[in-house]
């Protein structure tokens, strides 16, 4: 039986702990998830999200970080934080498990090298996953919709650099609906989340004036407006 630190026994039942790692990111205009197919089972042959089991001396980030380090460079994560834990006693056919994950966030120019068994699937067409994965990617998009309304967590899903259309089609992608360029850059500009930069983009094959380039003001997670929130146009 386990014991505190003075020697005394501690009556908890102890249950396995895993880890999972929901990371999204616009994949040719459409918002995407990262997804591995099982070679084993339960569920072999099914799509589910990168992770693992929680060693006893690591803390859960630590251990997200090792397991997603298997399926994507960590680096290219631009944010990372803890979504929610699920402890249904179902929830793995195999025994009880405990599951947290964590929201991880790609921006779109970065192309990642995967392994063969893990690929970009649209959150709005997921092929049939494992255990109750599909429960977590839901909350990861409910999560990320939630803060670009309130948060800069645009930062990163974009490029280091982009111009407004660039970033309206972003959103766009991230939120399911379009929105208007003029209305977001009014708002993003109004609470200072972005900065027009010196540098214009090259004109399209229409010409017209060379559009700016902005970026955002910060790459770590602030809150922008508490208050606000996002809404499809009428």
């Amino acid at each position: 039986m386990p014991t505190d630190r003075k020697g005394d026994p501690v009556n908890f039942p102890s249950y396995p702990h895993e880890v999972l790692a929901v990371v999204l990111s616009v994949r040719a205009d459409r918002l995407c998830v990262l997804l591995w197919k099982r070679g084993r089972n339960p569920y072999r042959g099914r799509w589910a999200l990168p992770g693992g089991g929680v060693e006893p001396t690591e803390r859960l980030r630590e251990a997200i970080t090792k397991h997603l380090a298997a399926k994507v460079d960590v680096r290219e994560v631009a944010h990372l934080e803890q979504l929610a834990t699920h402890s249904a006693v179902d929830r793995d056919p195999r025994e009880r498990v405990l599951a947290t994950a964590y929201l991880g966030l790609v921006p779109s120019d970065v192309e990642p090298s995967l392994p063969e068994d893990t690929a970009w699937h649209p959150v709005d067409g997921l092929p049939e996953t494992a255990f109750d994965h599909h429960h977590f990617i839901d909350a990861a998009v409910g999560r990320l919709r939630a803060k670009l309304s309130y948060t800069n967590i645009g930062f990163a899903l974009a490029p280091r650099e982009f111009t407004i259309s660039e970033l309206r089609d972003l959103f766009g992608a991230a939120l399911g609906y379009r929105l208007g360029a003029t209305n977001l850059t009014r708002v993003l500009t109004r609470r200072h989340v972005i900065d027009p930069t010196d540098r214009t983009a090259r004109p399209g094959q229409s010409g017209g004036r060379p559009a700016t380039v902005y970026r955002f003001v910060a790459r770590e997670l602030t809150v922008t407006d508490p208050f606000a929130v996002l809404r499809p146009p009428r």
